[in-house]
């Protein structure tokens, strides 16, 4: 991996911890999810029309499915990850959400895409994968159905990210659609996708405009940019390096969970982070 997707990676895993934390402050269900969609919509709309011109893509019909495929699977991403932070902490769904998608797309990328990682990369991704565990500790001996529901929905939201991580990784680099077109793109798909939702349950939509729009601002600001600079490295990195090493944020996550929602077992979720950044390194390195 070069330093500058490196750069670029540690960057979008700030911009994506952060969204979480707001995301969860409001679990506001799919009435905000529509909500800040539709702002990231409006607020990148200049951008990607200022790409579209400057680089002229020509769009076919493979894009178009592309496109689509990567907004169902966003919004099924956002909808259980929401349905996660009602019932758990940060800095457990957190963890088990982004620690699951990674793995699943390396195996992906390595089956479909015909992508070789080397020793070095894939021992990387394992320490993640240890760090992971040892910031969760055990959340399945959690008791309560609330935390059980929490866990079931943070590993299917973790399947949804490998999905949608394969699919926006083909759409940049083998069929070059720009980065920030292709999250333009399947963000708009999503605020369609819902906006029959958002249109039955307008009164949800309104009371969640007015007790967290602040919330709702910073996700459509942070969320899209932490994507679109992932969505960038992809297009000179392979996916199988790029999935683990946003991992990072995991680590921001948990202390943003400990330090500002007074979330428990801080120590041991640094001594995990301590062993993601050895995993990082290794990454890097590979």
């Amino acid at each position: 991996m070069t330093s500058l997707a490196l750069t670029l990676i540690i960057i979008a895993a700030f911009c994506h911890a952060a969204w979480n934390f707001l995301a969860k402050r409001a679990c506001g269900g799919t009435a905000f999810i529509w909500i800040f969609a539709t702002l990231s919509a409006i607020f990148y709309f200049p951008l990607a029309l200022w790409i579209l011109l400057i680089e002229k893509p020509l769009l076919q019909s493979y894009h178009i499915i592309l496109i689509l495929g990567s907004a169902l699977l966003h919004s099924i991403y956002f909808i259980l990850l929401d349905k996660g932070y009602r019932f758990g902490d940060l800095s457990v769904i957190y963890p088990l959400a982004r620690g699951t998608g990674p793995l699943l797309s390396i195996l992906t990328a390595i089956l479909l895409l015909n992508e070789q990682p080397t020793l070095l990369a894939l021992t990387g991704a394992f320490f993640i994968g240890a760090g992971i565990l040892v910031i969760t500790g055990n959340p399945f001996s959690q008791k309560t159905s609330g935390a059980r529901k929490s866990i079931l929905y943070a590993l299917l939201c973790g399947t949804a990210i490998a999905g949608y991580t394969v699919v926006d990784k083909v759409a940049v680099s083998i069929y070059l659609l720009p980065p920030l077109v292709m999250d333009w793109s399947t963000n708009l798909g999503r605020v369609l996708l819902l906006t029959p939702y958002s249109l039955k349950n307008w009164d949800k939509v309104k009371e969640q405009w007015e007790s967290h729009k602040k919330e709702a601002i910073g996700v459509a600001i942070l969320s899209p940019l932490a994507y679109i600079l992932v969505l960038t490295a992809m297009v000179f990195s392979p996916v199988s390096y790029i999935a683990p090493a946003r991992e990072i944020s995991i680590l921001i996550g948990a202390v943003l969970g400990a330090k500002l929602l007074s979330e428990s077992d801080f120590k041991i979720r640094l001594t995990g982070a301590a062993t993601m950044l050895i995993g990082l390194t290794c990454l890097a390195l590979g």
